[in-house]
């Protein structure tokens, strides 16, 4: 019993699934077609239907509303033509520069510095200075260890003097002078020790110069640096012009 049941449903389902399908109709067994053929007369056109994305307001991009319900064609909008690409404009990194005025920065004045002063110009070189901008320049304190020339010296006249000079020049002898306390007369090299002026005097023993003689012309002791930190060219020329006796041999220069 249970096979012929089983029988029964397998036909059952396969004779529904050949109605279903439509293979019986030549037999006139099939499932009536669901149609409408009164829509399809209603519909004017519909190969030129195209089809648009819907802005949210019913209507399509060029503006107008959909179909109505009645199957009435929405107007064709003309074909407008895609916008140029426009340019991008450049980045920021990519823009060009905008030019920046630059300002030269001025060049700090200088320093100068004239020395070495002994102890006793002190008096002449503050007077000097006195006319000078409060704070331009500064008087610094150096060691001075004790110096020796060979020296010529002291002439009877200015005549004898000149004939000394004379006779070093014959010889090729530079000298120079020697400083007020031992005017007249003429120094043939200062040195910082005492055995170097003496090698100095002998050299020159064998280039004929027999009157010089070795003296110490400075002990140890203080001496002192002008220094102006800020030497304008106007401070400069007032400094000059001012000291131009006391800077006649030590001229300013740059600091060291």
């Amino acid at each position: 019993m249970l096979r012929a049941a089983v029988l029964v449903l397998l036909l059952a389902n396969a004779g529904y699934y050949a109605w279903a399908q439509g293979l019986l109709r030549s037999w006139g067994w099939a499932p009536p077609e669901q149609s409408e053929p009164q829509r399809l007369e209603q519909q004017i056109q519909p190969e030129n239907l195209r089809l648009g994305r819907a802005n949210g307001t019913g209507t399509t991009p060029n503006g107008n509303a959909n179909a109505n319900a009645n199957g009435g064609e929405a107007p064709a909008a003309p074909a407008t033509p895609p916008a140029p690409a426009s340019t991008p404009a450049p980045s920021t990194s990519e823009a060009a520069p905008a030019s920046v005025p630059t300002v030269a920065a001025a060049e700090p004045a200088p320093c100068l510095q004239a020395g070495t002063f002994e102890k006793g110009q002190l008096d002449a070189l503050r007077t000097a200075t006195a006319g000078l901008p409060p704070g331009s320049w500064t008087l610094e304190p150096i060691s001075l260890t004790g110096r020796w020339m060979v020296y010529m010296g002291r002439f009877a006249d200015e005549d004898t003097l000149e004939k000394k000079r004379a006779e070093l020049r014959a010889r090729k002898v530079p000298y120079d002078r020697p400083g007020a306390a031992l005017e007249p007369g003429l120094s043939l090299g200062r040195f910082s020790t005492e055995e170097a002026a003496e090698r100095a005097l002998a050299t020159l023993g064998t280039q004929g110069v027999r009157t010089a003689r070795v003296v110490q012309e400075r002990t140890d002791a203080t001496g002192y640096v002008l220094r102006l930190p800020a030497a304008t060219a106007a401070l400069r020329t007032q400094a000059e012009g001012q000291l131009r006796g006391l800077l006649a041999s030590r001229p300013l220069r740059a600091c060291g």
